[in-house]
């Protein structure tokens, strides 16, 4: 998916483990299919997933990245209602694979999908019980860092163009722009930052018998706008499950465009990134971006 990216195998990753951690040496692992697009995933024994950042070169700060990473993880399950993922070791570089990587407990479940929801407003309304868990917590006065998400959407205002530069054949670039322009410009009354899971994808929200169990990935996690934890609204709900959410969250007007500015945002990057080597990220783009037209 990446120029970049850097391969491993199962069997440099047994290696490592051993090394680095010799109370699971003999744990069978097995590299795991993912649409992920940030790790490649590997499943140790039956109780631990390893990931393995697929750019271990793209961040000289990596290896604070995935402390804070597990600090979120430590922090965020004393407070949300559903699990995350439970820090287990952190791995250095070694033989084979130039970066640092991480070990958590499994959890066990699969990745949101309409076939794997069952009610989908039962579901819109726990999705937002962990938003509104998140927003809940104390932030200590901070605000947002100044990178990633959750800072004014003029921030994301020169990939989100070339993005749509390169997209005519893809999408309705022209709509797209028009709608752009009005939530990138929608003022934000209220500056108050509130913690944000950042990256509310369907591959980050596992369910078990269709309901939503566990919320993943959170190397986006962090401080700012809570407009960008609206993203679910429209990459993944229905029109019913998106209002219900909406309800749910007690959000007003300008919230919600800035939401649905964010979701455009990424939805747009991802597609002409995404549309040759990641056909299911490429799939939610397109949905996604449907769904802020429509």
């Amino acid at each position: 998916m990446h120029a970049d990216q850097v391969d491993v195998g199962a069997d440099v990753v047994a290696a490592l483990v051993a090394e680095q951690f010799p109370r699971w040496r003999g744990l069978p692992v097995r590299p795991l299919a993912s649409t992920g697009t940030v790790n490649a995933l590997f499943r140790l024994g039956t109780e631990i997933v390893l990931r393995f950042p697929l750019r271990p070169f793209a961040d000289p700060g990596l290896d604070a990245e995935l402390r804070r990473e597990q600090e979120h993880a430590l922090l965020l399950a004393a407070h949300l209602p559903v699990e995350v993922p439970e820090p287990l070791g952190l791995g250095a570089p070694g033989a084979g694979y130039p970066g640092p990587w991480t070990a958590y407990r499994w959890i066990a479940g699969e990745t949101a999908a309409a076939d794997q929801v069952g009610d989908s407003d039962a579901f819109a309304r726990d999705l937002a019980d962990v938003v509104v868990a998140l927003r809940g917590m104390d932030t200590g006065g901070r605000s947002w860092s100044g990178t990633g998400r959750g800072g004014p959407l003029s921030s994301q205002d020169a990939d989100v163009r070339a993005s749509l530069a390169v997209s005519g054949g893809l999408t309705d670039t022209v709509a797209l722009t028009e709608l752009w322009a009005r939530c990138r410009d929608t003022p934000r009354d209220d500056l108050t930052d509130v913690w944000i899971h950042a990256d509310l994808m369907p591959g980050n929200l596992l369910v078990r018998n269709g309901r939503l169990v566990a919320v993943i990935d959170l190397g986006a996690v962090g401080v700012g706008d809570p407009a960008v934890d609206l993203m679910p609204a429209w990459n993944l709900l229905d029109a019913g499950a998106r209002e219900t959410y909406r309800r749910a969250l007690g959000v007003d007007d300008a919230t919600w465009e800035r939401g649905r500015g964010w979701a455009l945002g990424q939805a747009v990057n991802a597609l002409p990134y995404y549309v040759d080597t990641n056909p299911v990220m490429a799939d939610i783009a397109r949905r996604t971006l449907r769904a802020v037209l429509g």
